[in-house]
């Protein structure tokens, strides 16, 4: 596993810098990595993996919490047929709470990876840090908001996870996934106090806990 952050020594310029700098280095299928889902009482931890045409330039992409639901979805369908590949990984929550948030986003991210149909020979990531990986890394801060595939990643990650929640709220009536997407919400944490916890809770997450009934045998 390598980070070369010594291929990168200008400020980024333009959504396509990182990727051009990896191109450089004779890398040829480049993978952006980003999760949706790591601060919510309820629901799994998901992570994309999006390999992009060389240079292509999507317009409007950018870190999925700058945009709206609807451009999130029309660039959710334009990703999803312009991209190489696509790989979604997701940890349970019972999975958050047997190995925490860090560790379960990190396993998400390797899933997403793995889940790709061709392999990438590099990784740009968001945040600051690696995947269990032998493949060479880069991890970016806010790097949905400077990598155009760690961008494109974001929205497949948050449009996947927001539609999984809406699901649930049918399943799991009562508590307003479809509102809050597993958030820690006013209204999302006085159902789980009226409620108590669902089997998409979190248990070991403050706010829902302090809800959860121990029984012995």
């Amino acid at each position: 596993m390598t980070n070369q952050g010594e291929l990168f020594t200008t400020s980024p310029v333009d959504m396509l810098m990182y990727e051009k700098a990896v191109y450089k280095c004779g890398y040829s299928n480049i993978a952006g990595i980003d999760e949706a889902g790591r601060g919510p009482l309820a629901g799994p931890v998901m992570a994309a993996a999006v390999i992009l045409r060389r240079d292509i330039l999507i317009s409007g992409v950018d870190d999925s919490k700058k945009l709206g639901p609807d451009k999130r979805d029309k660039l959710f369908d334009i990703i999803m047929s312009q991209a190489l590949s696509v790989g979604v990984g997701v940890v349970s929550p019972s999975e958050i709470d047997e190995i925490n948030i860090l560790q379960a986003t990190r396993r998400a991210m390797l899933y997403a990876v793995q889940n790709l149909s061709r392999e990438p020979d590099y990784l740009l990531i968001d945040g600051i840090t690696t995947i269990q990986s032998l493949l060479t890394q880069k991890t970016i801060k806010k790097g949905d908001s400077l990598s155009l595939s760690i961008a494109a990643a974001s929205i497949i990650a948050k449009v996947t996870r927001d539609r999984y929640m809406i699901d649930m709220d049918s399943k799991f009536p009562g508590y307003g996934f479809a509102k809050h997407k597993g958030y820690g919400s006013a209204a999302h944490l006085e159902a789980i106090r009226k409620l108590g916890p669902s089997a998409i809770h979190r248990l070991t997450f403050g706010g829902v806990k302090e809800h959860v009934v121990c029984t012995s045998l």
